[in-house]
């Protein structure tokens, strides 16, 4: 890490560029910069074909000038410390404080650069970056600046240890609403890092976990059970308890989209399901119908659905007080 202090003193964990990465984005900015200088330069020659030796030489300074130190400083100031190079090598130049740079930071550092780049061929600037602890090279150092690596490899996800077999199923009866998120949290880092701890230090604080742990759930652990197989079982008990709730509600929905199309295909509007019935996202998977208004039936296989029960709903008769009464499922209009 950089070591990179904001104005409120928040540590940012930026991981600063090595010289094999800015030697890359250096390498491929010069190529592109004395390429397009070189066009310009025949370009130039051509135009002022026509013109005295100190016209000339005075157009040369500024093309070398214009492109080979302002061109950077630009590209620097308008993409926020992004050139071409350090785009593709996933590098960014920020301020000390990780904000972003602005024209003074960008032009402190193309001016020391023509020096210590472009009359030196880069060993004075190749040097800097070994020596300094961050990387940098003399024109960060007094620009303020810091070249930073944006791409950074994801680090990958550690899995909680199972518990004992003879765990599982344990702590069923555990009531669990009481534990807040903030130990949940700790108890799984607790877990996933726990064979990098030191093994006094990991015991001791596997047992401050379990001791808050059985002061939020009030249930102590079993007899003999040591404190990191009690913490890794009821995680295990969580776990289950959240993939059951998740595959209910996801056959509950399977249901109700089940029943809604029998409705629309074969009932209409008017059609009458009845869901009623005990745990209708537990029921079982196969093939069920549904009783439309006109008497027929909807039939779906393959989906968890709920049992249907009851009798076709009965059609309103028109009242004296209705102007116009629509006409039914069947087709049929009753006489106003």
């Amino acid at each position: 890490m950089s070591g990179v202090v904001t104005g409120d003193a928040v540590v940012l964990g930026l991981q600063p560029a090595r010289l094999p990465s800015r030697a890359l984005a250096l390498l491929i900015d010069t190529a592109l910069v004395w390429t397009a200088y070189l066009l310009i330069s025949v370009g130039l020659a051509i135009a002022t074909a026509s013109l005295d030796e100190a016209a000339v030489t005075a157009v040369s300074i500024a093309s070398f000038l214009l492109v080979l130190i302002g061109a950077p400083i630009a590209v620097e100031t308008l993409s926020h410390g992004r050139s071409l190079g350090k785009l593709a090598c996933g590098l960014r130049v920020v301020r000390d404080d990780g904000g972003p740079i602005r024209f003074r930071h960008a032009l402190v550092r193309g001016a020391i650069g023509m020096v210590e780049i472009l009359m030196t061929f880069g060993v004075v600037a190749c040097i800097a970056s070994l020596v300094s602890a961050r990387g940098r090279r003399v024109g960060d150092v007094f620009a303020g600046t810091l070249v930073v690596r944006e791409r950074v490899p994801a680090a990958r996800a550690s899995a909680v240890p199972p518990p004992p077999p003879w765990l599982v199923g344990r702590f069923a009866r555990l009531d669990l609403s009481a534990v807040p998120d903030e130990l949940w949290s700790a108890i799984r880092q607790y877990l996933t890092r726990m064979r990098q701890l030191d093994a006094e230090v990991g015991r001791a604080l596997a047992e401050r976990l379990a001791d808050e742990l059985v002061a939020r759930t009030g249930t102590p652990p079993p007899q003999g059970v040591p404190a990191v197989d009690y913490l890794a079982g009821v995680v295990n008990e969580r776990q289950a308890r959240d993939a059951r709730r998740a595959f209910a509600s996801g056959r509950t929905a399977v249901a109700e989209q089940a029943v809604v199309a029998g409705r629309r295909g074969a009932g209409g509007e008017g059609a009458r399901v009845d869901v009623s019935g005990p745990d209708t996202a537990g029921a079982a998977l196969g093939s069920w119908d549904a009783v439309t208004a006109d008497g027929g039936r909807v039939t779906a296989s393959g989906a968890s659905a709920p049992s249907v029960t009851g009798a076709p709903e009965t059609l309103r008769e028109p009242g004296p007080d209705d102007e116009r009464t629509p006409p039914s499922a069947t087709g049929f209009a009753p006489p106003a």
